[in-house]
């Protein structure tokens, strides 16, 4: 046998060795500081030796299982109440031992840039840190990672809410925690997986955008790309390996070195289609949660914000489907930004304001309507205080069973009554009121011609009656429907309405990119 063939076989061996005394490890979701999903069925996961035996005990559960041929292991915990703190003990050739775990309640809080803010970012941060002492928050963040396939590896690390991490957390779902888990009393786990200046394309399995006709050729486009940086990579390689032979001659020659190749640019990347899912999504394999929160939308008005309806849409049934169950799913509106404007626009950002609401005729589905805390020259508005507290207004009442008001009012219905028209709404609450002011703004109305002029408004019981002097036959009501509208209808509980719009005419929408 020659040098190089016993150089192979003491490699195959030694890693064939290794396989076989591999470690046993956990997915790095059950760790130290971990929030459990309550009343679930939770699968915990790792790998050790091909066939070695597992065996998992925390509380008075004790299940053991042998590891597949690939050294993949699986164990389904059964239903568990809230509580702790748990300590999980895993073993096999080697113990690993988890600490300070709790069963509660999880939330997925995903979304771009607004939903990664951290803590340190928001308003009155200094503050807010000093006083975070609430250990039942622990978050779990999972780093941004895109991939062309789906992944099973998971990276992330819990963070138990202090002063010292708080810092970090996700803005918005820390509020959110902060102001659900007095109410609900058990610890709350905030899995952060978001991805500043990311379209919902990246965040959607390959699966359900296949299924949206709008998406085959973009889809068509990336395979190609996705191909031909495969062979452009291949040609690369075989170019490092020349450029390596050449520096090695010159410098042997005393001659320069040669211009090292430049690499190809990967395809795959944060706003691939899928690529998002296929890192950060696909990994948890079902690890159970109590609901979703949805923080994006910014990116897609710069190309889609029409089809965003479709898409949000078959985000919400694709996630259900990967989770086998219908997880409750919150959402935040846009808020506003740019340009004051105390009339209308037809507004990219108006339009996908309205292909989220659009999705509330999903059921177990709810927004957070947050109209009137954006600022017009940042697109990262620092309130998430108040974002936070509206999520989590919507998650007591429809996820938690809680009788209160949760959302400000949401159209429902209109009726032409002679030159004017009268709008019906849902969420009034207490009653209906122009905040800060003697009348209401933010409503425009028009005829056939589909021209909108300002118009009058006024609150009838939990009915608002819109009309112009200038239009003798309205058939059409739009309110805030711009990028940053003067608009001021609330319920008396202080949620703001959702912008709307009573016609279906033609909308701008950016070209598909």
């Amino acid at each position: 046998m020659g040098r190089k063939s016993l150089i192979i076989l003491t490699l195959i061996l030694s890693g064939m060795l290794k396989l076989c005394s591999a470690d046993v490890s956990l997915a790095p979701i059950f760790s130290n500081g971990a929030v459990l999903q309550r009343e679930a069925r939770i699968p915990v996961w790792g790998t050790a030796g091909p066939g070695e035996k597992i065996i998992l005990t925390i509380g008075d559960i004790n299940i053991s299982t042998t590891a597949d041929e690939n050294g993949n292991w699986k164990i389904f915990l059964p239903e568990h109440k809230a509580g702790g703190p748990y300590e999980m003990v895993v073993s096999g050739k080697n113990t690993i031992t988890v600490s300070d775990i709790y069963f509660g309640d999880v939330w997925f809080c995903l979304g771009q840039s607004n939903m990664a803010m951290y803590v340190a970012g928001s308003a009155n941060a200094q503050e807010e840190i000093k006083q975070a002492s609430n250990t039942m928050i622990r978050e779990f963040k999972i780093p941004g990672i895109p991939s062309e396939n789906p992944k099973n590896e998971l990276q992330g690390t819990w963070k138990v809410c202090n002063s010292s991490t708080v810092g970090s957390f996700s803005a918005t779902a820390y509020f959110f925690a902060k102001n659900i888990q007095p109410e609900i009393g058990v610890a709350i786990g905030i899995i952060n997986c978001s991805v500043g200046g990311t379209r919902i394309e990246a965040w959607m399995s390959r699966q359900s955008l296949e299924k949206i006709p709008e998406m085959k050729k973009f889809l068509e486009i990336q395979d190609k790309n996705i191909q031909d940086y495969k062979v452009a990579m291949e040609q690369y390689n075989n170019k490092i390996k020349e450029w390596q032979d050449a520096c090695e001659k010159a410098k042997k020659d005393g001659t320069p070195l040669p211009e090292k190749p430049q690499q190809p640019k990967s395809p795959i990347n944060a706003n691939a289609y899928s690529a998002l899912f296929n890192g950060m999504v696909a990994p948890l394999q079902g690890f159970p949660i109590k609901g979703i929160l949805w923080y994006q939308g910014e990116s897609n008005t710069r190309s889609n914000a029409y089809l965003y309806r479709t898409l949000l849409s078959a985000l919400i049934d694709d996630w259900r489907n990967f989770w086998k169950q219908e997880v409750p799913f919150i959402f935040v509106q846009l808020p506003n930004i740019g340009k004051v404007c105390e009339t209308y626009e037809d507004n990219t950002w108006a339009v996908l304001r309205e292909s989220q609401l659009v999705n509330l005729n999903k059921p177990k589905t709810a927004m957070a309507v947050t109209i009137d805390i954006g600022e017009a020259n940042n697109i990262h508005p620092l309130n998430k205080q108040e974002v936070g507290k509206r999520l989590a207004l919507a998650a007591l009442a429809t996820v938690y069973g809680k009788k209160i008001v949760y959302s400000g009012p949401v159209y429902s219905g209109m009726k032409i009554e002679g030159n004017k028209i009268r709008i019906k709404f849902n969420h009034t609450g207490s009653g209906l009121i122009a905040k800060d002011s003697d009348r209401l703004m933010g409503f425009v109305i028009a005829g056939e011609d589909q021209k909108f002029v300002k118009a009058q408004a006024k609150i009838e019981n939990d009915t608002v009656v819109v009309w112009s002097d200038e239009i003798e036959k309205p058939v059409a009501v739009r309110y805030a429907w711009a990028g940053n509208p003067v608009c001021n209808l609330y319920n008396k509980e202080g949620l703001p309405a959702s912008p709307f719009r009573t016609d279906n005419w033609q909308v701008i929408s950016m070209p598909l990119k």
